[in-house]
């Protein structure tokens, strides 16, 4: 897997999202036969709540493990659902990633969440990047297009790959009790806490 969409699966599974990786979407062609349309370097699910860096039934202790990042902009009782483009550099969309086909097939995956019927998912994502329908049940499903790279200026459709590392080095840091005994095995994170169990101090020129 590429080093840079495996730190940025890591920072959405921290974050609390389900996450997909490295899709292929194959289309067929006018003569029967089949290419490759692209491939999705991340998809990601996340269902509203809180989520806590270990369980806890007490009372007051458990917000100090709160996860929470201001830069997913996460709304109240709506599911979130990413479709990223991960960049080591500029951050910034492959054209095919809009191709109905593409969206079509990888949101396929999650349809049942969905109020709307997936073409219309699949319209606003291709007009504007960002679709916010009802649930199937209760609340709203936001899906939307994300680029990660490198940019200036976080937005609902793009995270810097900065912001990613960082974010993941702080986790590392403030939970460093609730992480002791866990194994991380994707090379990312993997690094990470090796550098912090070992005493390295990481930080942003």
């Amino acid at each position: 897997m590429d080093i840079a969409v495996n730190l940025v699966e890591a920072y959405l599974r921290v974050n609390g999202y389900l996450t997909l990786t490295e899709l292929p979407v194959q289309r067929r062609l006018p003569d029967g036969t089949y290419e490759m349309a692209t491939d999705v370097d991340v998809v990601a699910l996340r269902f509203p709540g809180p989520l806590y860096a270990a369980d806890w039934h007490g009372d007051g202790e458990a917000r100090a493990l709160l996860i929470e990042d201001e830069a997913l902009m996460l709304i109240p009782d709506c599911v979130d659902v990413i479709v990223g483009e991960v960049k080591e550099g500029e951050a910034v969309f492959n054209p095919a990633l809009t191709h109905h086909e593409v969206l079509d097939t990888v949101l396929q995956r999650f349809g049942w969440i969905y109020g709307e019927p997936l073409d219309k998912v699949v319209g606003d994502l291709q007009a504007a990047g960002l679709s916010i329908v009802p649930s199937r049940g209760e609340g709203t499903v936001r899906t939307r297009l994300v680029a990660f790279g490198q940019r200036a200026r976080i937005s609902v459709h793009a995270i810097s790959l900065n912001h990613v590392f960082s974010t993941l080095v702080r986790f590392m840091d403030e939970f460093d009790a609730v992480l002791r005994p866990a194994q991380f095995k994707n090379p990312a994170p993997a690094l990470l806490r090796l550098l912090a169990k070992s005493g390295f101090k990481v930080e942003l020129r």
